[in-house]
């Protein structure tokens, strides 16, 4: 063999495995951001519908409010302080049992449907002192598949506007 070709023997071996390594550790790259893009999107769902269940909270609570004050009630009965479980076919609010919210075939979420969730709705009422204004706290905690816990909570101040 001519001394050229014994000096560059073994060149393309080396070349075709630095090649190799470029192209897996590339794909790996994509395939982690994948995944990453992938469990971000999930977390955005679920954060998406716990702001949507708080605000449903809050504005059951405010449909409460107002039935008081077609019936002529005074506009804040059976709205006393504390903390509360409430869904979308509520006539009154419930005792906070801590329980997770279900859902059933259509999607609504409640506390006797069929398939259970990992969310749980809290509604806290506060009237103040002088009992024309109430403060009502709405909070969704979820937990994540890996185990992380997240919180929504959103606030709203109603008035004795209709006296």
């Amino acid at each position: 063999m001519p001394a050229k070709l014994q000096q560059n023997r073994g060149y393309l071996l080396i070349e075709s495995m630095i090649a190799i390594t470029i192209v897996v550790v590339g794909l790996l790259g994509i395939f982690a951001l994948l995944s990453r893009s992938l469990s971000l999107n999930r977390v955005v769902g679920d954060r998406f519908v716990a702001t949507y269940l708080a605000a449903e909270g809050i504005e059951i609570a405010k449909n409460l409010v107002d039935n008081n004050v077609l019936a002529g009630e005074p506009w804040n009965r059976g709205l006393d302080n504390g903390d509360y479980e409430v869904d979308y076919r509520s006539q009154g609010l419930e005792s906070n049992q801590s329980r997770f919210l279900k859902t059933d075939d259509n999607g609504n979420y409640g506390y006797g449907e069929s398939r259970p969730t990992n969310i749980k709705r809290l509604i806290r009422m506060t009237n103040a002192s002088d009992g024309e204004e109430l403060i009502i706290f709405s909070q969704v905690t979820w937990i994540t598949r890996g185990g992380g816990r997240f919180e929504i909570n959103l606030e709203d101040h109603l008035f004795n506007w209709r006296q």
